[in-house]
């Protein structure tokens, strides 16, 4: 998860500040290339979501995986836009497939052995690869005194990173999920009021989560706060995020998935307008520390949430609410980016997805009532 995720997918954020100044890249270009691979992402939770890969879970994730560790490493051989778009779409296909298919091993191994610790430090994952990933892009830049190449080297850092990871995990994960899953066609979803407002609002999450998943990094470094800052921000992130769910889950039982939701989601609405209301040496920080307490959080329980509400259909759920969340998170970017352009900074993005951060916990405030 850490190989798939924290850099396969999350590593853009911390190296493309250097990509900007260096390739160079504008706003909006950024932002296109952060929503190929989203389109990517996808692409690969739909595709994954069909029957095609039963008995195959095992060698289609470390086949992903080494995908992942070669495309890292393309991220260092051009500088056209194009090709960047290209490689970040396959990229979020194979971290799709990765993550899918190792977590639906784990995790039934997990829940076999009766082990209620396995999806949290699973899901931790993640938030270990950001910070790693941050760290390797500071050390990286402290050697190479920030020039112009030097982004080049941190995705080759990052596909070296993988490539032990897969020779890892090709000694440790078994051979394929355990039985008892349901199987056969689930029924379609029965549509009620509470099911489309949790819909909505996590299709919109995907949005307004995005934005600073993407320009956090780039956000400190148009503020001048200095390379610290920017490392400390984007490492917080990830030290949270690898903890979060560890923390939430003492509260699930007093506060009710509904609720946990919801104040996640205005836990990150302030986290995100923290990041360019308060002072250039602190704001990226706590943003990033508010950020990755809640963004893995919001999507476990809101897909919970979704599953409770259509317990006939839960597979269903998890797909529908996945491509709600899979489009919200492929126009955030190009949203973003195209605004900062106009505009010469993020801030008016940010407030954007604070906007509808917010907009996302009273959508859903309703359900949470009813579950209560």
């Amino acid at each position: 998860m850490a190989a798939a995720m924290g850099f396969g997918r999350f590593s853009y954020t911390p190296i493309l500040p250097g990509m900007m100044s260096g390739v160079p890249l504008s706003s909006a270009d950024a932002g296109f290339i952060a929503s190929a691979n989203f389109v990517g992402y996808l692409a690969g939770a739909v595709l994954a979501a069909y029957g095609w890969a039963q008995g195959r879970e095992r060698s289609i994730a470390l086949a992903a995986l080494a995908a992942n560790a070669i495309l890292l490493a393309a991220m260092a051989a051009t500088n056209s836009v194009m090709l960047f778009a290209a490689i970040r779409f396959l990229a979020g296909l194979a971290s799709a497939f990765a993550m899918i298919f190792t977590s639906s091993i784990v995790l039934s191994h997990g829940a076999a052995a009766g082990n209620d610790h396995v999806q949290s430090a699973h899901f931790g994952g993640p938030g270990a690869g950001i910070a790693l990933s941050s760290v390797m892009v500071f050390l990286v830049g402290l050697v190479y005194h920030g020039g112009p190449d030097a982004w080049r080297i941190d995705w080759i850092g990052g596909a070296i990173y993988s490539a032990i990871s897969l020779g890892i995990v090709w000694l440790l994960l078994p051979s394929g999920p355990m039985g008892g899953g349901q199987t056969g066609k689930e029924p379609a979803i029965v549509w009620s009021r509470p099911m489309l407002l949790v819909t909505l609002s996590y299709g919109l999450f995907g949005f307004g989560y995005v934005i600073t998943a993407t320009f956090l990094v780039t956000i400190a470094r148009m503020a001048a706060a200095g390379a610290v800052v920017e490392f400390l921000s984007w490492f917080i992130a990830g030290l949270t995020a690898a903890v979060a769910l560890f923390l939430w889950k003492p509260l699930v039982r007093p506060l009710g998935l509904g609720w946990i939701y919801v104040t996640a989601l205005l836990m990150e609405a302030v986290g995100v307008l923290a990041t360019v209301v308060l002072p250039h040496s602190v704001a990226p920080m706590i943003g990033g520390a508010l950020f990755g307490a809640t963004f893995l959080a919001i999507t476990a329980y809101g897909l919970q949430v979704g599953r409770r509400l259509v317990p006939a259909s839960p597979r269903r759920a998890f797909a529908t609410m996945t491509a709600a969340f899979g489009l919200g998170q492929i126009v955030g970017p190009v949203v973003a980016g195209s605004l900062a352009e106009r505009t010469g900074s993020f801030v008016a993005p940010t407030y954007v997805a604070a906007a509808a951060l917010v907009i996302c916990a009273a959508l859903v405030i309703p359900v949470a009532r009813k579950l209560s």
